[in-house]
């Protein structure tokens, strides 16, 4: 016949294995449901850095637009600046050409005038 001694360590043991294993379940639980929170988090990180991204890139995509119209303008801006300095420089070669006419025509005067002059000196 077993020794009532030897049962009763056999059975204190026994029980302790069973709050040992009974442990390890809510610690194993416990292990799973941050696992799980955890995973939910990260998927939650996953749809939020999306989201980011795709933000970003239509921010780029409006600002390439925003910068392609200021080209654009600017490129407008400098054609009618060129064209106005073109028209410009034709008006003073025009006025230019006048003065010089007249300064011609002034120059024949006071020809014809100091003719004149040393005509009447004799």
């Amino acid at each position: 016949m077993p020794d009532p001694d030897d049962a009763e360590r056999r059975l204190s043991a026994l029980e302790a294995r069973a709050e040992d294993v009974a442990a390890a379940q809510r610690d194993a639980a416990a292990a799973r449901h941050l696992a799980a929170a955890h995973d939910r988090d990260l998927a939650d990180l996953g749809v939020k850095v999306e989201a980011n991204r795709r933000a970003i890139n239509a921010l780029g995509v409006q600002t390439a637009a925003r910068f392609d119209r200021v080209d654009e303008r600017f490129d407008r801006l400098e054609a009618a600046m060129r064209a106005g300095f073109a028209e410009m420089r034709a008006g003073f070669a025009e006025m230019r050409g006048k003065l010089d006419q007249a300064a011609a025509g002034q120059g024949h005067i006071v020809g014809l005038l100091n003719t004149l002059l040393r005509d009447d000196e004799r």
